[in-house]
């Protein structure tokens, strides 16, 4: 972990100097990349980079993080430019903003942390296996199918066509190449040192455009537009807002973004000792940033754990380092804007590749079955719902999925039945009694011997329902029907409220009837 004291400016410079640079190189490909693969221009990228890093880097919230386009959003934009086009993408991405901003004044910030991280986990997850399933397609130079379950259901085909069209293979291999090289490069990153600040993602896809451009591969390459033709600055297509679509993607996008962006900071708060985040302040410059991305036209922005991890571990010390890592992508897209042409396409879909898998939680999964089968579920089940119909509908599954399970965890009961054979039947129901339960507690009780003393301990109950009060209430009254001797109900001496116990007759040790909450 980094440790933290107040720096001076000189001191401040010397860190934040370099570490911009590393985290300038880390994000330069991974604009390019997640612009291209969400299919807009790819200049749209470097502007979110731009803008996350001169506008959201100087705003109060999170003082090492660093926003801009990210791969968690990549599935969501591109289904949103397929419907709506790049209009409406504007308009989406600047009520999202709005929306941002709105929640982080009325200091709604925090409450995001409340969703289940295996929610989040399996939305990153479902996101992760999309952006595998379609780039792939890119990987090989095929056209990538636009629902997510033909993403699947495309790849026998796709082999297929790589084993008969060499043109498809070459491109395979120029992806392969990249892949290999970013993955060997950042293995010897760990072991030399001086080679931290050269991310892998940027030398293998500066060795890609130089053997691609040399030999004169039949690979694609990206299409350059220039900024200002790229860009469509509008003050939003407020008639797209009566569209029902429209609006569940923008809650969509509020939900994803927002929850990302906080979850990040989070993470990037355990990476040092400096300052921590201001979760509500850092919804606001998230929601600016978006607000601003809008009008420009450009991808919507998040905070990305990949870019702040690079921040911190390279010595940042304040807010200078992002802000200066926009400026060097403002400098990049101004000055050369025409290198990105030289990009081969599977080079940057192996980029994505690699960040997708990231999002996938490999190896944490089987511990996470092991300790938590539970939140496992929700993971999966979340992630397999996002890639079998569509990002909202799959959150909606998963928040819905961890509901349920809070509420079946909540209503956790036990029914304890001790029989000797000559003593009174003693029952013991500890918990929280719902309708959950209902079943558990009423196939016990209904076991008991109709002709049996029954002593029923209530005790341990923390909680009873209306449902199982009435179903309690029920069996006392049809038992002691049955027998010759009363159920002896042992409620707690004070209740915490009117529902707290059922109804009973006196008893040696117990209360008698209904004591008052």
């Amino acid at each position: 972990m980094t440790t933290y004291a107040r720096p001076t400016w000189r001191v401040a410079l010397r860190a934040d100097l370099p570490a911009s640079l590393v985290v300038f190189l880390v994000a330069l490909p991974l604009c390019v990349g997640i612009a291209v693969a969400s299919g807009v221009p790819a200049e749209l990228g470097l502007v979110t980079g731009v803008v996350g890093g001169l506008l959201v880097g100087l705003m109060p919230g999170s003082s090492l993080q660093v926003s801009g386009p990210a791969a968690g959003m990549t599935v969501l934009v591109a289904e949103a430019v397929d419907r709506y086009g790049l209009t409406g993408l504007g308009t989406i991405v600047l009520v999202c903003g709005l929306l941002q901003i709105g929640l982080g004044l009325l200091r709604l910030g925090r409450w995001f942390r409340a969703i289940s991280v295996a929610v989040v986990q399996g939305m990153l997850a479902g996101i992760g296996l999309l952006i595998v399933a379609g780039q792939l397609y890119v990987l090989a130079g095929a056209t990538t199918p636009h629902s997510g379950p033909g993403k699947f259901t495309g790849l026998p085909g796709l082999v297929a066509d790589v084993v008969t069209s060499p043109t498809a293979q070459v491109a395979l291999t120029v992806g392969v190449a990249t892949l290999g090289t970013m993955t060997q490069w950042d293995a010897l990153r760990r072991r030399v040192p001086r080679l931290r600040m050269v991310p892998g993602a940027l030398v293998a896809v500066v060795v890609a455009a130089a053997l691609t451009a040399l030999l004169d591969l039949p690979v694609q390459t990206i299409q350059v537009e220039g900024l200002l033709a790229a860009m469509q600055p509008s003050l939003g297509h407020w008639r797209d807002l009566t569209d029902l679509g429209v609006l569940a993607t923008i809650a969509t996008f509020t939900l994803v973004a927002s929850a990302e962006s906080l979850f990040s900071a989070a993470a990037v708060d355990r990476l040092h000792t400096g300052p921590r985040t201001d979760f509500d302040k850092e919804l606001v410059a998230q929601g600016t940033g978006n607000t601003v991305c809008g009008l420009l036209g450009a991808l919507p922005m998040t905070a990305v754990i990949v870019r702040s991890s690079a921040n911190v571990q390279a010595g940042a010390r304040t807010k200078a380092s992002r802000v200066l890592h926009g400026l060097w992508l403002l400098l990049f897209v101004a000055a050369v804007p025409g290198l990105i042409g030289l990009i081969p396409l599977p080079a940057l879909a192996a980029v994505l590749i690699h960040a997708g898998v990231k999002l996938m939680p490999v190896r944490a999964l089987p511990a996470l079955w092991r300790e938590h089968r539970g939140e496992a579920v929700v993971l999966v089940v979340t992630a397999v719902a996002i890639g079998t119909t569509d990002m909202f509908t799959g959150v909606l599954v998963g928040l819905g999925l961890a509901v349920v399970k809070a509420a079946w965890e909540t209503s956790h009961i036990r029914v304890t039945v001790h029989d000797d054979g000559s003593a009174p039947i003693d029952v013991t129901i500890t918990g929280n009694a719902t309708f959950l339960r209902l079943p558990t507690i009423l196939t016990a009780l209904n076991a008991l011997p109709a002709d049996r003393r029954v002593r029923l301990d209530l005790r341990g109950l923390r909680h009873v329902d209306h449902a199982c009060r009435t179903a309690l209430d029920q069996w006392v009254e049809t038992h002691n029907t049955q027998a010759e001797v009363p159920v002896q109900v042992i409620a707690p001496a004070e209740a915490a409220s009117s529902e707290a116990v059922v109804e009973g007759t006196a008893g040696g040790d117990g209360e008698a009837g209904r004591p008052t909450g």
